[in-house]
């Protein structure tokens, strides 16, 4: 069962209108890498524009969480506790290891990357409350690349959505050998992002061709 209720149908994968949804365009990539996108509240409420369950639903080896304070979330703690295990979150930072000069040392343990899903300024705050999170080791990368993302403004000429950093974090994770993904696979992760982004273009394009510009001028009696 894909989708809710007719009238306002969405689909239970993509949570986008059933008119709009990009399961379809979806290419999973199995990675040897987990991949935690911790979502926020307000995020999570950006149904036509959300990048974070586009990415969910490519990385089979992934969980997605909504809160703002994980602090407590029981599920994020048990990965971070988990001694087999080696985690980071994606944070810029003079103390972060950038992926691009230096190479995660796994020693035999699965690698966790922990993702914020949002704003800059609401990612500030969650990375603040959470005190799990703040401990973790910050991973960072950096890129000339500019966001696709032409329907939504970005705070600075080079931030990324949340599918196109991960993007870029799986590219790198390549070339250290950590990875081993064919670059085609590559190619097509952000097909439903590019779909979802000129759907929307044409949304606002149809709308804007249909609206009335001037009112007609009443018939004097």
């Amino acid at each position: 069962m894909k989708a809710l209720q007719e009238g306002r149908a969405k689909c239970y994968q993509c949570y986008r209108p059933m008119s709009s949804c990009m399961c379809e365009y979806v290419r999973a990539i199995p990675t040897q890498t987990k991949f935690v996108i911790l979502m926020h509240p307000k995020e999570f409420k950006k149904t036509k524009n959300g990048t974070g369950r586009l990415t969910h639903l490519s990385l089979p080896n992934s969980e997605l969480y909504v809160d703002e304070n994980f602090s407590s979330h029981n599920a994020v703690n048990a990965l971070i506790d988990n001694p087999d295990h080696l985690c980071y979150v994606l944070y810029p930072g003079k103390n972060s290891l950038n992926l691009n000069t230096q190479k995660i040392e796994a020693e035999r343990k699965q690698i966790v990357i922990f993702i914020i899903d949002s704003t800059w300024p609401c990612s500030v705050k969650m990375l603040r409350v959470s005190k799990n999170l703040q401990q973790l080791p910050k991973l960072s990368f950096t890129h000339s690349k500019c966001s696709q993302f032409m329907i939504k403004e970005q705070p600075k000429e080079f931030c990324l959505s949340t599918i196109e950093s991960t993007l870029s974090i799986l590219e790198l994770l390549n070339l250290q050998g950590i990875e081993n993904i064919e670059a085609e696979k590559f190619e097509k992760f952000l097909t439903p992002f590019t779909s979802m982004v000129k759907y929307q273009i044409e949304c606002a394009s149809h709308s804007q061709n249909k609206s009335v510009r001037f009112k007609p001028r009443r018939e004097e009696l």
